[in-house]
């Protein structure tokens, strides 16, 4: 059987990443592709008691290299209790963040640096890399009136990591970008800023070429 496509979604705060992801998987599905829907920190039971200690407001003195750990160790169970085999199984699997959001979040804007990241992946994910990762863009302004909307909307209480400086935000979207011009051919960026409808053609449009791979 051939492997599956794997494809994972990026951006900063409030980009509309998660939304996006969720309308692919759909379209995807009623082509009748297998998809599996996954998101970081979480993915799994034991990812989504991580995530918890990761995400919660009142965990502000977590230092950035515990952070890091704890995002590694939600993405190894993710890694090979769902992401593997369902790829295995030649299945398309979508991902709300992975790697890339490590490296931006807590080696460019925490300042940890790519080379301890890309260490601790390489244990944690044992070379597993996305074919394709879509980076949905938004200016920080934007983006964190979207994700404040979304958090007073939802009383969510996993909202440490929207609750940074706006340096940390200018830090994070410019790694971004480095990362879309250090990796074109993997990485795309997309403009988030435009209309829902606008987006999602864009985000169809790029999955394009991988998706004939996997169908050939």
């Amino acid at each position: 059987m051939k492997r599956g496509l794997f494809i994972t979604f990026e951006g900063p705060e409030g980009s509309g990443k998660s939304t996006q992801l969720r309308i692919l998987g759909k379209r995807l599905r009623g082509k009748n592709l297998p998809v599996l829907e996954t998101a970081e920190p979480g993915g799994t039971p034991i990812g989504l008691q991580i995530r918890r200690v990761l995400l919660d407001a009142k965990n502000q003195e977590l230092c950035p290299t515990a952070e890091l750990l704890l995002m590694f160790a939600a993405r190894a169970q993710n890694v090979d209790q769902a992401i593997l085999p369902a790829l295995a199984a030649g299945h398309v699997v979508l991902c709300d963040r992975f790697t890339d959001s490590t490296l931006v979040y807590q080696g460019a804007a925490r300042g940890l640096g790519t080379e301890l990241v890309y260490e601790v992946d390489r244990i944690a994910c044992r070379g597993l890399v996305p074919d394709l990762t879509l980076v949905i863009d938004v200016d920080i302004e934007t983006g964190l009136a979207r994700a404040h909307r979304r958090n007073q909307r939802t009383q969510d209480s996993e909202t440490r990591l929207d609750e940074q400086s706006l340096e940390f935000y200018r830090k994070v979207r410019a790694a971004y970008q480095q990362l879309a011009e250090d990796e074109p051919r993997r990485v795309k960026v997309i403009d988030g800023s435009r209309e829902e409808e606008d987006v999602k053609k864009a985000v169809w449009e790029a999955v394009q070429a991988p998706l004939q791979t996997l169908l050939a």
